[in-house]
């Protein structure tokens, strides 16, 4: 994202905000792309400000380090990648909305700080905590355990690993259990993911079942991603749980999610030995007793994510 030029960053943005198809819509100054394929509908954005009523807890913001809570204000890396996690509804140049957004602005409220937020790419997130480029960040982050060696995590939902595929395929019609039934097929997935992590450290288990491997081809932008799948340069796509299915459920993405193939706890990253995980392992399980992380969830349809406390570290799901 931080790589992109400006009519890039608008057309991706115009393409997640209608769950793109073959073209996408311009939605600024400074886009060259087409216009919108027909019958694409924007997603509607939920109405619903949970977050609003958020209030400052001083029992969680006594958890803070003296400097943060002096100075105030938190900088967060911040992936903007499509709904319901992160997405820009309206345009670059507006405020981006989601469940990832939501969430980390009520923490905020809750610790009595306020938030800077960068756009930033997914790959390059994690990297940049330990320079202290960021104070913690927010992308979908799965807790694996080979990130686990060098980040810490507070989670806030459980999500995970998921496929989906054009409506009308005929290669994959179920379930996606195990990544033999991917053999022949190509894989669209996004860079510095925990799905590239997965489809790259499996990428024998064809040869091993005498089938033909599949292909994998990375994407930094999950516009291209939903772009290629139209356009039948991949077969299907391996992404988020709860990104997926909402996906599938606008009828003018003709996508169809094939269910869940690897849950994972998803939290907000920090760098190792970060003193800020307790202060938001805290504030995360005050919305949670007061009501306001359902409300979040609700409001973006990802209920069935949710978790009963926030856990620091947790080991990865086997």
């Amino acid at each position: 994202m931080n790589t992109r030029t400006i009519s890039g960053r608008l057309r991706g943005a115009a393409a997640l905000a209608l769950l793109p198809l073959l073209t996408l819509t311009a939605c600024g100054s400074g886009d060259t792309g087409g216009t919108a394929a027909v019958g694409a509908q924007a997603s509607p954005v939920p109405t619903d400000d949970p977050v609003a009523a958020v209030r400052k807890v001083d029992s969680a913001a006594a958890l803070l380090p003296a400097d943060v809570r002096e100075a105030g204000k938190l900088k967060v890396g911040s992936s903007i990648g499509f709904p319901p996690g992160a997405y820009y509804p309206n345009g670059t140049d507006k405020a981006p909305a989601g469940q990832d957004i939501d969430l980390a602005d009520a923490v905020a409220k809750v610790l009595g700080v306020e938030l800077e937020r960068q756009d930033a790419s997914f790959e390059t997130i994690l990297p940049a905590l330990g320079s202290g480029k960021y104070d913690f960040g927010t992308g979908n982050f799965g807790v694996t355990a080979e990130r686990l060696k060098t980040i810490d995590f507070v989670t806030y939902i459980n999500d995970g690993q998921g496929f989906a595929v054009k409506q009308g395929n005929t290669e994959l019609k179920g379930k996606v259990t195990d990544l033999t039934q991917l053999c022949g097929l190509t894989i669209g997935t996004g860079a510095g993911t925990t799905f590239e992590a997965t489809l790259t450290a499996q990428k024998g288990v064809c040869a091993k079942a005498g089938k033909k491997p599949y292909d994998v081809k990375v994407y930094s932008e999950n516009a291209a991603t939903l772009t290629a799948l139209q356009q039948g340069r991949i077969d299907v796509i391996m992404s988020t749980i709860n990104g997926l299915r909402h996906q599938a459920a606008q009828p003018a993405s003709q996508t169809a999610f094939l269910g869940e193939f690897h849950r994972l706890d998803v939290g907000f990253a920090f760098k190792k030995g970060s003193p800020l995980t307790k202060a938001f392992q805290a504030a995360v399980d005050e919305l949670i007793k007061d009501g306001t992380y359902s409300r979040i969830l609700k409001k973006w349809g990802t209920s069935a994510s949710a978790i009963d406390a926030s856990r620091i570290n947790p080991p990865e799901h086997t």
